[in-house]
């Protein structure tokens, strides 16, 4: 007979009085676990344990640079031997065994067996896993209540890693609260350096770093101390040369850069603008040809305080522009989006600043066209706003994001900056 499943994808028939992580960890024909090395592991043996639930495939990159983090948070636990402990089991969403076998061999932890595939459809329901990777961390002794797992295992463990064991509501509410104290408290040298390092590295000198404070060694670049950066306005420049929008927006941004810092030489500001660039390049060469399109600072190649503000800022995508006021704190991360709507008029990218923009846009935006027709596309563009339909977009013409008004193509989605608008007439459009 087949198993009985119930409304939830889990075996009714198996009644076993072990219940918790045995209920659905395991059908009739198999009641084990596979360890890193292929032994059988009994259910009843990791009851008693932090459980976390893990959703990959080795056919999908993200699953596998997720699953690098995981094992050095997995190992770091294993190590400080912490009690009641922490275990893993893999659900594969692999389509062959070598695919399985050939991904579970990277991993330290337990996996269902690939020919579970009951099991691991029932895992799937339970726990309505619409993407992968995905990771449902069950505290201690699990029985299904909603307060006693963490579906957001994924973000938890890029945050905080080992930090957050035992993944308890109250260790995650105290992770919370020392982040916020730590924002709060943030520095410009606090982001920048470490106590082996104190400097950014320059293609030139900078006007204000006073001889002495810098020096040139051989062809090495200039070594510009984070310290000569306090009291300005700093953008931190997450790109890498393997990205090409990063390669295509780092032009744009160069040329809004010269601008801003033109702009506060004409009006004597104190306050200048500096950018910081941040590579996630794979090698030191195609960092080199990177950073000599640009004409800013940056962090010396695969420095470890790269990694730290990755995770510190969330980047989750790149390009990506965080911008710092003069006292170190963060403004916002939405830098990129900024210059894109707003070019040079961004800066200094202040809440205050970006309110005053949005309210100058829509002023202008009552005198815009309601319909217009791009020589891109063959429909009529409807204007939009974030409050009619509108919101964060993808401009078609320039590829870049855009925010708040745009002209959008109510039959296919088609969305334009109004600033990217050509027109042309009506009579040579060809609707179809």
């Amino acid at each position: 007979m087949g198993e009985e499943l119930n409304r939830n994808g889990v075996d009714s028939s198996n009644k076993s009085p072990q219940g918790g992580l045995y209920s659905f960890l395991c059908s009739k024909d198999d009641d084990f676990l596979l360890s890193s090395t292929a032994d059988q592991v009994r259910i009843s043996d990791i009851q008693s344990k932090v459980i976390g639930i893990y959703f990959s495939a080795n056919w999908f990159p993200p699953c596998r640079k997720f699953t690098t983090t995981l094992v050095n948070t997995y190992e770091q636990l294993k190590k400080r031997n912490v009690d009641p402990g922490f275990e893993v089991v893999f659900v594969s969403s692999d389509e062959d065994l070598d695919s399985y076998d050939e991904y579970r061999s990277s991993m330290p932890w337990l996996s269902i067996p690939f020919s579970a595939t009951t099991t691991k459809r029932a895992l799937n329901l339970r726990f309505n896993v619409e993407s992968i990777p995905c990771l449902i961390i069950l505290l201690p002794n699990y029985y299904d209540k909603q307060d006693s797992r963490i579906e957001n295992g994924i973000d938890v463990i890029d945050r905080y890693g080992a930090r957050a064991y035992p993944f308890t509501k109250e260790r995650l509410e105290e992770l919370m609260e020392e982040e916020k104290e730590k924002r709060e408290n943030q520095t410009l040298k606090e982001l920048l350096t470490t106590p082996e390092r104190d400097f950014l590295v320059s293609h030139s000198m900078p006007e204000k770093v006073i001889s002495g404070l810098v020096w040139f060694i051989g062809f090495e670049p200039f070594e510009v101390p984070v310290a000569s950066l306090m009291g300005e306005t700093i953008g931190l420049y997450f790109s890498a040369q393997w990205c090409s929008p990063g390669v295509k927006f780092t032009p744009k941004l160069a040329s809004i850069y010269h601008k801003i810092k033109q702009e506060s030489t004409i009006s004597d500001n104190n306050d200048s603008f500096e950018i910081v660039f941040i590579s996630s390049d794979k090698d030191e060469s195609s960092f080199d040809s990177h950073f000599c399109t640009m004409p800013w600072l940056a962090l010396p190649f695969s420095d470890p305080t790269i990694k730290n503000l990755i995770k510190y800022f969330d980047v989750q995508s790149i390009p990506s522009l965080v911008i710092l006021s003069p006292d170190g704190k963060t403004v916002t991360k939405e830098g990129r989006n900024l210059i894109n709507l707003y070019q040079e008029n961004a800066y200094p990218f202040t809440q205050v600043r970006i309110r005053s923009l949005e309210m100058k846009n829509d002023e202008e935006a009552e005198n815009f066209p309601k319909l217009r027709y791009h020589f891109r596309h063959g429909h009529g563009l409807t204007l939009v706003s974030e409050g009619n339909g509108g919101g964060p977009f993808i401009c078609c013409d320039c590829d870049e994001q855009g925010f708040g008004w745009a002209y959008q193509c109510i039959d296919c989605g088609y969305e334009v900056h109004p600033k990217c608008v050509r027109d042309v007439e009506h009579d040579f459009v060809i609707e179809s």
